[in-house]
């Protein structure tokens, strides 16, 4: 892990991947005790792009049935929250009467979680489960239940795993932070 540098700014090693693998690992054991009896077939929703790596990795540990769709959901502009959540791709699946668990990347305000919580029960959610890799617990403060939450890290501005800045630095395997 070295220092990298997107467009004008310079990033540092923050969280390797063998700890992310490891927070997957244990959010994962979560999980599957929730789901192991159940008789329904909950339903992924992978919150795109930050999440994709999140999901795919997540989605190899869970030892009971699920589906999987997408949604695309935008509320950054550069390295602040615009604070408004809009919909670039919208739900392609019908989600009514089931249970539906949300897969974040990060989760830092909660607005987008409060939105697309929202969404989702206007859409006919039964049920709907929140699983994010990161949170930033000093900046939430919403009223949504966090059901999963792999690591809790501080309000700083990061890239890597999925996570970008304006588009780049998601390839990358660690997380880095703002330097």
């Amino acid at each position: 892990m070295n220092r990298i540098k997107l467009h004008d700014k310079y990033f540092v090693p923050f969280i390797s991947n063998e700890k992310i693998n490891a927070a997957i690992d244990a959010v994962a054991v979560k999980i599957n005790n929730d789901f192991k009896n159940r008789e329904d077939i909950p339903l992924l929703l992978c919150v795109l792009n930050g999440s994709i790596m999140f999901t795919g990795e997540l989605m190899q540990r869970l030892d009971f049935l699920c589906e999987l769709t997408s949604i695309r959901l935008s509320s950054y502009q550069g390295t602040q929250s615009t604070g408004v959540t809009k919909q670039i791709m919208g739900l392609s699946t019908d989600i009514t009467g089931r249970c539906v668990i949300i897969i974040e990347d990060i989760v830092d305000t909660g607005h987008t979680i409060v939105d697309l919580q929202k969404l989702l029960i206007e859409a006919g959610a039964g049920e709907v489960k929140v699983c994010t890799m990161l949170l930033k617990p000093s900046v939430y403060r919403q009223n949504v239940k966090l059901d999963y939450v792999a690591m809790e890290i501080d309000n700083r501005f990061i890239v890597g795993y999925g996570l970008d800045y304006d588009q780049l630095g998601r390839n990358f395997k660690d997380i880095y932070v703002l330097e």
